[in-house]
């Protein structure tokens, strides 16, 4: 199997050729921040949190691959301010009522907040006016939180072999569509892993909401990535 090496802020990695930044990182005990990238779906590169400045040029480390001696920067003021604002523009752009949220704890949107020190969004909220689909039996959409990351469009349809979910319409008018005239006329069913990865709580299972306790959810002990950082085998 082929190898290269590069840098990642001064530290050397070894990676496998073709592997993706995002991927060899996380190998190597480096956490990138993401929220469209998920381990099992194909990268797509959409929503940027990613990003990193690879031999100075700014790409995303979902779906750039390595190179060998390539110089990557990923700590840097610069690019931690950039996923800042990003997540930053989510959170103003929907209706994030993470006090509320059954997936408050969970949710890796609030979860990046925190880790970048976010108490407040510096912008302007838009307070949409989006629609709730509660007409599955299992399954509900709150077209608030969706970020549209897209982790369910594909999940959909690389995993599940459904094409329950995709995107309609283009820029502020972009949202998530199902197949169907609402969710109950899906074939979507509440195990599908396109719930599983919905990385906010755009798409949540009915009657297992705030189950797990305040203190002992995902995000309550450590924050988002700390698992990566701290594997004994990287």
């Amino acid at each position: 199997m082929s190898r290269v090496t590069f840098t990642i802020d001064g530290k050397t990695v070894k990676a496998i050729r073709g592997q993706t930044i995002l991927k060899a990182a996380e190998a190597a005990g480096i956490f990138i921040p993401r929220l469209c990238a998920y381990r099992d779906l194909t990268p797509h590169g959409s929503c940027r949190v990613c990003s990193v400045r690879v031999n100075g040029r700014i790409q995303a480390a979902c779906v750039q691959t390595v190179a060998e001696g390539a110089v990557v920067e990923s700590e840097t003021p610069e690019l931690q301010e950039f996923r800042r604002n990003l997540v930053d523009m989510l959170f103003v752009e929907g209706n994030h009522f993470c006090m509320f949220c059954e997936k408050s704890g969970f949710c890796e949107l609030q979860a990046l907040a925190y880790r970048f020190g976010i108490a407040a969004p510096r912008y302007r909220y838009l307070n949409p006016k989006r629609d709730i689909d509660l007409s599955h039996p299992d399954v509900y959409i709150d077209h608030n939180r969706c970020i549209l990351c897209g982790r369910c469009v594909r999940a959909s349809q690389d995993m599940d072999r459904k094409n329950v979910f995709q995107f309609v319409g283009r820029g502020s008018r972009k949202r998530l569509q199902v197949n169907g005239d609402s969710l109950s006329e899906t074939d979507l069913k509440a195990t599908d892993e396109a719930v599983s990865v919905c990385p906010v709580g755009a798409l949540m299972r009915k009657r297992v909401g705030y189950e797990v306790p305040v203190g002992q959810r995902r995000y309550d002990g450590q924050p988002i990535g700390e698992d990566i950082e701290t594997r004994e085998d990287k």
